[in-house]
């Protein structure tokens, strides 16, 4: 019995210390392919825990991610869409900086090609069902299959699989509207769920311009945190340059996020949820 628990122990020692070494390596490797020496670069790389980071994001939970001061998380919902997701894929590759994307099954059976760029570029892969309904307002069987097949989609396009079991275990209810099931469904299956600190509102009619106003100035209030924003939208596709360039000239650092190996721990940052905008 104590042998095994010493093999318990040792293997999932070995796994965190694999989990931060391939963050490193993923980070230096991102910061070392630049072509650009004054482009905002991927600060690190934050490995996340399913086992102690189940739910995380401001708005709709109690937690979010263990960020300093001045960074963030760069998330994208509801792509791929083909006009706006490579406009925006070509913003963040100028910058080399790496965002995670939630993508709609339904898109990404529609366009597999993007999916799989998305991720040969670096990005992370979350998912956000397979049409976009509030799981909240629709039965309960019906929620659980909007998942599966959002995942299943997504997992096909990617690698060719439709399976449920997804490669990167991370989640986005649309609207963020969950439900006790769901949300207990999800951490059983070690899925971790992302709402979001601060976001850009991009789905009310605006310009770019009264769009990067109103993120820059939302951020500036919180300083760090998980930024929601879609890439479905040709005015997020429009602003994000230039506001990835405020990123870098007022010191912000980009994040990038990947599921940690099994085993691994870490950190929460603790503080009241905030479900209004700021």
């Amino acid at each position: 019995m104590k042998n095994m628990r010493r093999q318990t122990g040792l293997s999932k020692l070995i796994h965190t210390l694999a989990a931060a070494l391939l963050a490193s390596m993923a980070c230096a490797t991102a910061a070392a392919g630049c072509p650009r020496k004054d482009a905002l670069n991927t600060a690190r790389v934050l490995a996340v825990v399913a086992t102690t980071t189940p739910r995380v994001g401001l708005k709709s939970f109690p937690q979010t991610l263990p960020l300093d001061d001045h960074e963030v998380v760069l998330t994208f919902d509801d792509g791929p869409w083909p006009p706006t997701t490579r406009r925006v894929l070509a913003a963040l590759a100028r910058e080399c900086v790496r965002a995670t994307f939630f993508l709609i099954g339904k898109s990404a059976s529609a366009h597999p090609d993007l999916v799989r760029r998305i991720a040969a570029e670096g990005h992370s892969i979350g998912h956000h069902t397979w049409s976009h309904p509030s799981l909240a307002r629709i039965p309960a069987e019906q929620a659980v299959e909007q998942i599966n097949r959002g995942i299943a989609a997504d997992e096909m396009a990617l690698h060719g699989v439709a399976t449920t079991t997804p490669s990167t275990p991370f989640f986005r209810f649309p609207g963020f509207e969950s439900t006790p099931a769901t949300l207990d469904l999800l951490q059983s299956r070690g899925i971790v769920v992302f709402g979001a600190d601060l976001w850009a509102s991009d789905w009310d009619p605006m310009t770019p311009k009264q769009e990067l106003k109103l993120i820059t100035d939302r951020l500036e209030n919180a300083h760090k945190g998980i930024i929601l924003l879609h890439d479905s939208k040709a005015r997020t596709a429009a602003m994000l340059p230039a506001f990835l360039r405020y990123l870098r000239d007022h010191h912000y650092r980009v994040v990038h996020l990947v599921s940690a190996a099994p085993g691994a721990r870490a950190g929460l940052t603790a503080k009241p949820a905030n479900k209004s905008p700021n």
